[in-house]
């Protein structure tokens, strides 16, 4: 496989898992799905050898796949929001 066709399927699978990783219910599960989807794929931005390319590629579509499953179910059982997420329509709080 090209260079391009590997940095296509790359840029498509970290935009894939950073949008269903923003997709938990939950703060915390949300914050760290993303943080690990980054890292992850900082870590290997500068792997050459095709096979292991490859071989990330495969993993990153596993855990694609796993994050689509655990989103949906998380939307399922969904709680209340965490003062952290300060929503658009609640007022924030300042010190005097």
């Amino acid at each position: 496989m090209s260079v391009l066709a590997h940095r296509s399927q790359v840029l498509t699978l970290y935009k894939d898992l950073l949008h269903h990783s923003s997709k938990f219910a939950a703060y915390n599960f949300r914050d760290y799905a993303v943080r690990r989807t980054r890292d992850a794929f900082h870590a290997a931005k500068n792997e050459t050898d095709p096979a292991k390319i490859e071989a990330l590629i495969h993993k990153g579509e596993q855990q694609l796949e796993v994050v689509k499953r655990q989103s949906l179910i998380s939307q399922l059982y969904s709680g209340e929001k965490l003062v952290v997420e300060n929503p658009k329509n609640q007022k924030v709080l300042r010190r005097h």
